[in-house]
């Protein structure tokens, strides 16, 4: 019993650590200056700020120390990023971090050191049918949703054959990007004969990322409603706070309420994958998890901006980048309806 009170009291530290360590590029007092001046901006990642994310050894915090990572677990994990989910912010972690593993130990290196961005191209749960073709050293077609894929230095890209590695400078590449809700851009990739080295790596931890994409939407959303709650206090109407006003406190309540059982799905499966839990059950857990802490902050983040009033609508306003980045990662890591019917059909041969 003693032991057990002491492991968690350590992992408790550790989480506290974690957390502590994002106020360099996630500032306490909620200032988000420096993600208003990255919007839109090319080519969308600021080198010295991800040298930063790098020099945290964030990118690696999965990673086993044999292969230059910290070897921490995913309830670690996910506290990193519900923290970054808080100050918005806007560098690539989540898609680095899936990388790393798949890559060979020189690239895999560089991109933990900073010195390279490597971004995953077409790596996800769906689109198998239409992935590139690999022949003869080189691809042919194109991945589309690349997100800040202009950034990268290279993509490792799913093709018909695994994974190839794909530099930016190669030839018979097209690149286009359009601009995203949230001020970054999605990016398209075209191969035409286009030089492509294949890998051999494990299969990609993508309930890892999606689990990851839920808890970042988690920070979010309560950052947002600290905001409002804040935001209710100091604004008066007929001569009182109108956060005394009880409807507005009901409302408040049921948002806080989504938030927490949000963040209650991401914990437990966050528990399930650090103590081995089953492929079925992880994936379950991590599908219900992404779905809810999305719908969650679709909630939250569109309550948030109505409570503020008219200001809250205005691009100035920055309660309103809040929403903006819920909606850019609605379907990031996994669409709804994509985890939704993978959460039924686990359902469903549990029951059967």
């Amino acid at each position: 019993m003693t032991e057990n009170t002491e492991m968690a009291g350590e992992r408790e530290e550790r989480l506290r650590l974690i957390r502590d360590s994002a106020a360099s590029l996630v500032p306490r007092d909620g200032d988000l200056n420096r993600v208003r001046r990255q919007r839109f901006q090319a080519p969308g990642v600021d080198r010295a700020a991800w040298a930063e994310v790098c020099a945290m050894g964030w990118p690696g915090l999965r990673l086993a120390e044999a292969q230059g990572g910290s070897g921490l677990g995913m309830a670690e994990y996910a506290a990193l990023l519900e923290e970054l989910g808080r100050g918005l912010l806007p560098e690539p972690l989540i898609e680095a971090s899936l990388v790393a593993p798949l890559l060979p130990q020189a690239e895999r290196d560089a991109l933990l050191a900073g010195e390279r961005l490597i971004l995953p191209a077409g790596i996800g749960y769906e689109g198998a049918a239409a992935r590139p073709r690999w022949r003869d050293g080189a691809l042919r077609g194109e991945v589309a949703h690349v997100h800040l894929g202009a950034a990268a230095d290279a993509w490792l890209v799913a093709c018909d054959q695994g994974l190839a590695l794909v530099e930016s400078y190669a030839e018979g590449l097209e690149l286009r990007s359009e601009p995203a809700q949230d001020g970054g851009h999605l990016a398209r990739l075209r191969f035409d004969c286009t030089p492509a080295r294949l890998l051999q790596a494990p299969p990609p931890a993508l309930d890892e990322a999606a689990l990851a994409c839920a808890a970042y939407l988690v920070g979010a959303m309560d950052a947002a409603f600290e905001r409002t709650r804040e935001y209710l206090g100091v604004r008066s109407q007929f001569g009182r706070a109108i956060g005394s006003f009880q409807a507005l406190q009901h409302r408040m309540v049921d948002l806080k309420i989504q938030i927490e059982l949000a963040r209650a799905m991401v914990a437990e499966a966050a528990a399930a994958i650090d103590a081995g839990a089953p492929t079925d059950q992880v994936q379950r857990l991590v599908s219900t998890a992404k779905v809810r802490a999305s719908e969650a902050a679709l909630l939250v983040t569109r309550q948030a901006i109505q409570l503020h009033g008219g200001i809250g609508y205005t691009d100035e306003a920055d309660i309103g980048l809040f929403l903006r980045r819920a909606m850019v990662l609605l379907n990031a890591q996994g669409s709804l309806a994509f985890h939704r019917a993978r959460y039924i059909a686990l359902l469903h041969g549990e029951v059967a």
